[in-house]
């Protein structure tokens, strides 16, 4: 039964405090567009995607008008594009990658994520070829979106695939670097990556998954901090308690959205992603929820803490309010698309380090930091081995999407531009990694991932 106060808190968080659908995302499988001619896959590929994905746009944007709800973007993933050209080339990827921009660009999405490979154990020929191609198919396409997933619990983490990783991510700075570096941004290294995660940059279509679903997400870190905001001074159990009911009605929106969009659209309904994805808007902050719980600033002693309660009670709230939550879930702690963390970290409030030990405890992990372009790509394979072995010790995802952005240094400001918003640019210890990186190989999984 409706209740009418909960009607218009519900109307009152959009108007007020910026709740939205993050994204509506659709799922393609492309495993029956693989062939050996890279002509005729890239044919499949692109009719595949434009018949079934034809009217997600429109879709969208009748049930934003219908029910009054911002839906921000509309996203399309796909198969880890790895799994479908195993004998190609380099070139023969990009071909692909051009593929995908184009028939994302037709359809009028914002981004298309699935460009990446698996390879938290090995890898194969096909896999090195797309990994190696990475940053020549993000400086050659707008939309396209890549990840890789480099490690996991039942397997250990893969320092080959790590090291390629860096050389990957400094070669897309130099590339794109007229675009301070954007190609970067486009690019996640994951650890226990979620095969139905909505979000870009690190969507794609799980092997597991139907051959098309609509997961939706949804983002309102405005609304908890409002919510924190008037609880005034209240003990921390009450507090978990508001955000579990926050949360509650944050996701009962986005099962909303995504049972429309499904029926809609004639396609399954997967998961509904509570990630509170903050923006560069006032008030749509992360660091804002943590500070109205109390801190001086987001980076302070107690940071870690305050960011535990808030993961776990917007988790608890979630799964409450649907049986299909999934994806990341949670607090999502991206630099430069959240004010209140651009505030901290540019007073030197929030470091790298810091960031690190917030990550054992939030969604994802370093997002969106911008660093200097001087780094090595050791220096940068270290960063990502590090937050990997978190990810993979605690059996959580775990991520690192860091832009080295060429001709600026420590202390400049970078301007991303619209959700991706702008970024100080961060220390890096100029310590070297570089013979510890070097020794190659797999970091085998802990002992605690034997539960058969």
């Amino acid at each position: 039964m409706l209740n009418t106060q909960d009607i218009i808190e519900t109307i009152n968080m959009i108007r007020e405090e910026n709740l939205d659908i993050r994204t509506v995302t659709m799922g393609i499988s492309l495993i029956d567009c693989a062939g050996d001619d890279i002509d005729a896959v890239c044919g499949r590929i692109y009719d595949k995607i434009t018949s079934r994905a034809a009217r997600l746009v429109p879709v969208a944007n009748d049930i934003e008008k219908q029910y009054g709800i911002p839906i921000v973007n509309r996203r399309i993933s796909v198969t880890p594009v790895s799994l479908i050209g195993g004998r190609f080339s380099p070139e023969d990827y990009i071909k692909i990658a051009k593929t995908l921009d184009r028939a994302a660009a037709d359809l009028g999405v914002n981004f298309i994520g699935g460009y990446g490979a698996l390879v938290q154990k090995g890898s194969t020929r096909g896999e090195d070829a797309l990994i190696e191609s990475i940053p020549y198919a993000l400086a050659s396409t707008e939309r396209v979106c890549s990840s890789v997933n480099v490690a996991s619990t039942k397997a250990g983490i893969n320092m080959d695939a790590i090291r390629k990783m860096g050389d990957v991510i400094k070669k897309t700075s130099e590339l794109t670097k007229d675009n301070v570096s954007f190609g970067c941004a486009k690019i996640v290294v994951f650890a226990n990556v979620p095969e139905d995660n909505p979000f870009m940059a690190g969507a794609f279509h799980g092997v597991t998954e139907p051959e098309t679903v609509i997961n939706v997400g949804v983002s309102g870190p405005g609304t908890v901090a409002s919510a924190i905001a008037r609880a005034g001074d209240c003990s921390l159990s009450e507090l978990a308690e508001i955000v579990k009911r926050t949360a509650f009605k944050i996701t009962r929106v986005g099962q909303l959205v995504a049972a429309e969009a499904s029926s809609r659209l004639g396609v399954p309904a997967g998961i509904v992603d509570l990630s509170l994805a903050p923006t560069p808007a006032v008030g749509d902050s992360v660091a804002y929820i943590l500070e109205n719980m109390g801190l001086e600033t987001c980076g302070c002693p107690g940071t870690t803490a305050c960011l535990a309660l808030l993961n776990d009670a917007v988790k608890k709230g979630g799964v409450m309010a649907s049986s299909s939550v999934g994806g990341l879930s949670g607090a999502f702690i991206p630099v430069s698309e959240d004010a209140g963390m651009i505030a901290a970290a540019r007073s030197g409030a929030l470091t790298l380090q810091k960031l690190e030990a917030m990550t054992a405890v939030c969604s994802v992990g370093l997002d969106m930091i911008a660093i200097p372009g001087d780094p090595s790509a050791d220096t940068i394979c270290g960063i990502i081995a590090d937050e990997m072995a978190i990810g993979v010790q605690t059996c959580k995802t775990t991520a690192v999407r860091v832009i080295p952005a060429v001709g600026y240094d420590v202390g400049d400001g970078i301007n991303f531009g619209g959700l991706f918003g702008s970024a100080p640019v961060m220390p890096v210890s100029k310590l070297s990694p570089a013979k510890f990186i070097a020794r190659g190989g797999r970091i085998p999984a802990p002992i605690h991932s034997l539960k058969n």
